[in-house]
């Protein structure tokens, strides 16, 4: 991992008091879990065994009726430019709006006496909090269903929300029937005179290429709809950019220590990969510089590993460059003595912070760590001696740290569980004087589903007011971690077997020294349960062999 800990243990009271400040252990449903963007397609190749049990329309502000404004839809689908919706900058951290919403009706396409039956599922998101005062551009994707004619689960198209600016609501929605490609262009008229069907009913007009090929009116069904619409409202945070969360963060201070790395598993092979590349920042003063090594970790045969470096510094846009070595956005290349590599990255899935996100951003505690993308899969090369690996859609990840040096003693485990659920744990102890006996701090970040366990980063670290921390108990060849948030609770076993295991030695900006103890082909067993009508009953369980990202760092 590097660094794993990077004192990371070292916050114990900052994060307690800091979050305590912003609500720590507080989250909403009995499991304490958050919406989060949609996990990508899981990757593939990871030996895991798992049991569950258990673009708008511009326009002036329209005075017509509904009608009219539907009859009038083909000069405006022709003319009107679609409107480019801004992405979040990198880093802003800025609040969006996620909904769902589901509308029923009916379309009489030219040519046809009769009407046919439509249903509108729509996912809707835009990259800022809506402004009932303003225009609020949106992204839709979903599904359309016309009876005996169409049924695209991959429509997609733009929604223009301006209910008091320009009293409408506006509806652009693409879609496949028979092969063809058309529009669904319509928008609600909103006035105070008819309020509730004015907010609720949709005339719309289908084309393809321009040219009128149906009309119909579509319903939102306030009976059935209201409740399940007003509870699909989400407010997640805008994904920071790669180039953002990638960007050198050193700023010329002394006493610094930042890290990019890479673990993935050929799944071809069994082999695991293992990238490393660090800044320091000399606590003296002395010149920055660059450094790192490669490892990989073979199923038959000894573990492998070379270093490159020290090198000078040289400042990248996106990632770490230096002595002929790249870690950016999309793609690894260098060698270190025999080991030579060349790999392409692609995310796999959101950002996961395993530390509180205001750490990364604001630096209030002496070390975090995030992944810039939970999940990702490689293709490529890597080569050692007279070998050569062609990893292709290999699972693995990247990840960042960023802080003061190394914990007293840590561990770390990432561990991508299949379907798209992966697990992150960084457990530290503490250098600073007076934390040194206390128990390890743990962060763990299960993201299940979709969604990320516990709610926030601060609730398996600090508790609630410091109390109901996850625990964990570090050693070799084997470490656990266990704890509970909210109506779960999880326990993780981690074995690093001997002849597995990467001894490698670390030096602090300060001078001092560490050792890790490194596997790329470790075990784990993980066991998640819930609490159900007076017992704990399983609700997941997997088993990693060999195939489970794992360090512990000691003094």
């Amino acid at each position: 991992m590097s660094t794993s800990g990077s004192d990371a243990g070292t916050g114990a009271e900052a994060v307690a008091s800091a979050g305590s400040a912003r609500g720590v252990g507080r989250g909403t449903g009995a499991g304490e879990e958050a919406d989060v963007d949609s996990a990508g397609d899981a990757g593939a190749g990871a030996a895991v065994t798992a049991v569950p049990t258990g673009g708008v329309g511009t326009g002036t502000k329209p005075d017509r009726s509904a009608a009219a404004d539907t009859a009038a839809a083909p000069a405006a689908a022709t003319a009107t430019p679609s409107v480019t919706i801004p992405s979040a900058p990198g880093g802003a951290g800025r609040r969006g709006t996620v909904f769902g919403e589901t509308m029923l009706g009916t379309v009489r396409l030219d040519g046809e006496d009769h009407a046919r039956r439509v249903r509108l599922d729509l996912r809707v998101t835009a990259d800022r909090v809506m402004r009932p005062l303003g225009t609020t551009a949106a992204r839709a994707s979903g599904r359309i269903r016309v009876a005996g004619w169409a049924d695209d689960a991959r429509a997609e198209g733009e929604l223009e929300i301006s209910p008091l600016a320009r009293c409408r609501i506006r509806y652009r929605i693409s879609f496949t029937a028979g092969g063809r490609r058309f529009t669904l262009d319509g928008w609600k008229s909103v006035t105070p005179r008819r309020p509730l069907t004015s907010m609720t009913v949709l005339p719309f007009t289908v084309y393809e290429d321009g040219v009128r090929a149906g009309r119909g009116t579509l319903r939102f069904p306030l009976a059935t709809g209201l409740l399940p619409f007003l509870a699909s409202f989400r407010f997640p945070r805008a994904a920071e950019s790669a180039e953002a969360l990638t960007a050198p963060r050193w700023k010329g201070e002394p006493g610094r220590n930042e890290v990019w790395y890479t673990t993935l598993t050929d799944p071809a092979t069994g082999a695991g990969l293992w990238l490393h590349h660090e800044l320091t920042a000399p606590a003296d003063g002395s010149e920055a510089y660059a450094h790192g090594w490669a490892a990989v970790f073979p199923k038959d045969g000894p573990v492998r590993h070379a270093r490159f470096g020290p090198a000078e510094w040289t400042p990248a846009g996106a990632g770490f460059t230096a002595d002929g070595v790249e870690a950016v956005p999309g793609r690894l290349t260098g060698s270190a003595g025999a080991l030579r590599w060349d790999l392409t990255e692609r995310a796999a899935d959101a950002p996961l912070f395993t530390f509180p996100r205001w750490s990364w951003r604001r630096h209030l505690l002496p070390a975090a760590q995030i992944l810039p993308a939970a999940r990702a899969s490689y293709d490529g090369t890597f080569s050692y001696g007279d070998t050569t690996l062609t990893p292709t859609s290999a699972p693995g990840a990247s990840a960042r740290i960023y802080g003061h040096g190394n914990a007293r003693r840590w561990a770390w485990l990432h561990a991508d569980l299949g379907g798209g659920d992966v697990l992150e744990i960084v457990a530290a102890v503490s250098m600073r004087p007076g934390l040194r006996r206390l128990p390890p701090l743990v962060f763990l970040r299960l993201r299940r589903g979709g969604r990320t366990w516990p709610r926030r980063a601060e609730r398996s670290a600090a508790g609630w007011a410091g109390l109901g921390r996850f625990r964990a108990a570090v050693g070799l060849p084997t470490w656990t971690v266990s704890g509970r948030a909210g109506l779960r609770r999880i326990r993780v076993e981690v074995t690093q077997p001997e002849d597995r295991t990467l001894a490698l030695d670390y030096t602090d900006p300060d001078g001092s020294p560490a050792v890790c103890r490194n596997s790329e082909r470790a075990d784990a067993h993980v066991l998640l349960e819930r609490w159900w009508f007076g017992g704990w009953r399983s609700e997941a369980e997997w088993t990693l062999d060999g195939t489970a990202h794992a360090e512990v760092g000691t003094r």
